[in-house]
């Protein structure tokens, strides 16, 4: 049997690798903070409290982090870097980049081992149900030996070369901020103009507008419950990433650049830990101020 690492069990990870010991995967896993990896004993994973005792002698290595700067942080770790084995593969499922992707994906080349960047989709109700949108970004022979892997965790599907997962995933990032922008205007006029939301969003249900976004993200808003399942701040991470890859290929996205500008003024007010589906309260402070000028 294969032997798997984990690294990163964080609000993503904890249910993605659940979900791997569920299927049968052995699994070693390490994280940061030892306690939010500790209950997948449970499931039957074993724990490991250094970098370089989760990798050693594994066939594949799994990482879902926060951001660039955690991922560098670990792959760039000499307890990580040293201790993979020749021909092991990287499977990166954080959203970072493309070109801090197609960066370790040299790196590693060097090293003979094989890496995949593939981020995903579908917040934490995905990864508990193991439905996540996989975005990869690699060779097709690494696909093909990772898939029944991928598959324990959603539905992968091979975009492009190493960097095509992260630039499907800003993509992905633009149409669900736009959206959830969207639907949070659409339930802003609905209670400004006394149409009942909640029926809004049944009487929207099959057609045009409808999607996974309005059903989701709708409802929190008209419940105001914005604990987070996709935090703002990550968002706002990734409308970064969006413009800059924008912007580096010579492109303007400039409906994606007023959604980063809302999600910017949501952390600089403190909702950073908060669901992206608050970008619903910056809409009320904005016609707060314009009601007031």
């Amino acid at each position: 049997m294969k032997k798997v690492a984990f690294i990163g069990t964080g609000l993503m990870g904890f249910p993605m690798a659940s979900n791997l010991l569920k299927a049968g995967i052995k699994l070693q896993v390490f994280n940061r903070s030892i306690s939010k990896a500790e209950p997948l004993k449970e499931f039957g994973a074993e724990i490991s409290n250094t970098l370089s005792s989760v990798v050693k002698d594994t066939d594949f290595i799994i990482t879902m982090l926060t951001d660039d700067g955690a991922v560098e942080a670990i792959m760039s770790h000499p307890d990580f870097l040293n201790n993979l084995n020749s021909g092991s593969t990287v499977i990166d499922m954080s959203s970072i980049k493309p070109n801090t992707a197609i960066k370790y994906g040299n790196i590693f080349k060097s090293k003979d081992i094989n890496y995949l960047d593939a981020p995903v989709s579908g917040g934490t109700i995905g990864a508990e149900e193991g439905s996540l949108a996989i975005m990869v970004g690699g060779e097709q022979s690494v696909f093909d030996k990772s898939i029944n892997i991928l598959k324990a965790m959603g539905n992968p599907t091979l975009v492009g070369p190493i960097g095509s997962g992260q630039v499907s995933k800003l993509a992905n990032q633009i149409v669900v901020g736009v959206t959830i922008g969207a639907v949070a205007e659409a339930i802003t006029l609905c209670e400004k103009a006394g149409a009942d939301p909640v029926k809004l969003i049944k009487a929207l249900s099959g057609g045009w507008a409808d999607s996974k976004i309005l059903q989701t993200h709708g409802k929190r808003m008209i419940e105001k419950d914005f604990s987070p399942k996709g935090k703002t701040v990550t968002h706002f991470k990734d409308m970064n990433n969006i413009l800059e890859c924008a912007n580096s290929h010579n492109t303007h996205l400039p409906i994606s650049s007023l959604v980063k500008e809302m999600y910017k003024s949501l952390v600089e007010k403190g909702h950073g830990n908060t669901d992206h589906s608050s970008l619903y309260k910056e809409i009320e402070r904005i016609n707060r101020e314009w009601v007031k000028n």
